[in-house]
């Protein structure tokens, strides 16, 4: 039986990332996967708890850690989105994973999913502590999807509130927010769709523990982000890329095309439907699809 206990994993500048550890039955130590949450989420959103167990009831070691500023860790600006500096968190995750006598220090995988998959990209690349990763539905190019999710006719009232939002900030100002998902067309909000909406508004997350809301700075930053740039240099360790075939917030289409540049060992799944379905109808196929992945590279089971 799979037994989850809560982490408290401290960072050098005083934040501290709110984790779950789940442990597999057996003595260990156990190979290892450190898992995250996509944008603007926490670990009680996106069925991600689910898929965490999945996991370990195959064997493994399983960090599943909040982001700054998000669900149980600290950090402030509240709901504050930093890729590069989530990136910099998360290796500290895989150093405190590494101390830990349940956990094979040698054998740590990492998966990501929708803006975390661009990040696990990201660690492939830059990080040979990695034994093997895994990359769900990722953030490919920030600027192509937004491109694509932002109307020509909205980007200059969007870039003119980033802009606000900048000098505000500069004269001593708090920094502004906007709603992270919405229907309401006169409302800004970084997602309309309406699986997005359904989907971020179903969660198990505590009262007050998740808002639906994200600074406008976060917005800036995520259309500059393209975390495809890196995935030529993740090789030689192995990587598993899932994508959905009909994924608009993480485009299908950018996505096979950067796959394209990565080199082996790799391999691509795709499931049918989009970006969301690796949470839902497509569970099975995905979670069974990383466990086979980390079986084979972490060499459990």
């Amino acid at each position: 039986m799979v037994q989850r206990t809560d982490e408290l994993i401290r960072l050098p500048d005083g934040t501290v990332l709110g984790a779950w550890l789940f442990l597999p039955e057996g003595p260990g130590p156990h190979p290892a996967v450190t898992m995250t949450h996509g944008f603007g989420g926490t670990k009680y959103h996106q069925g991600i708890e689910a898929i965490a167990r999945r996991i370990a009831e195959a064997g493994f070691a399983v960090s599943l850690h909040d982001h700054r500023g998000f669900g149980d860790s600290t950090g402030e600006p509240r709901q504050d989105i930093d890729p590069y500096r989530q990136i910099e968190d998360w290796r500290r995750v895989i150093s405190h994973l590494q101390t830990l006598d349940s956990i094979d220090a040698d054998r740590i995988g990492v998966w990501g999913t929708s803006y975390s998959g661009g990040h696990a990209l990201v660690l492939g690349a830059t990080d040979r502590r990695i034994t093997a990763v895994y990359s769900q539905v990722p953030t490919i190019s920030g600027s192509q999807s937004s491109r694509r999710r932002v109307p020509p006719h909205l980007t200059r009232q969007l870039e003119q509130a980033i802009a606000a939002d900048e000098l505000n900030q500069a004269r001593g100002g708090q920094p502004a927010s906007q709603a992270f998902v919405s229907d309401d067309p006169t409302v800004p909000a970084s997602y309309r769709s309406a699986d997005a909406i359904d989907f971020y508004l179903r969660h198990n997350a505590p009262e007050g523990v998740w808002e639906n809301r994200v600074t406008v700075q976060s917005n800036r930053r995520a259309r500059s982000y393209d975390p495809g740039h890196w995935i030529d240099q993740i090789s030689p360790t192995p990587l598993m890329m899932l994508v959905g075939t009909h994924d608009t917030v993480a485009p299908t289409d950018v996505a096979l095309g950067v796959y394209e540049k990565a080199l082996e060992p790799k391999e691509l799944v795709l499931l049918p439907g989009g970006h969301f379905d690796p949470y839902l109808d497509g569970f099975e196929a995905s979670t069974s699809a990383a466990v086979r992945f980390f079986r084979t590279h972490l060499q459990a089971g």
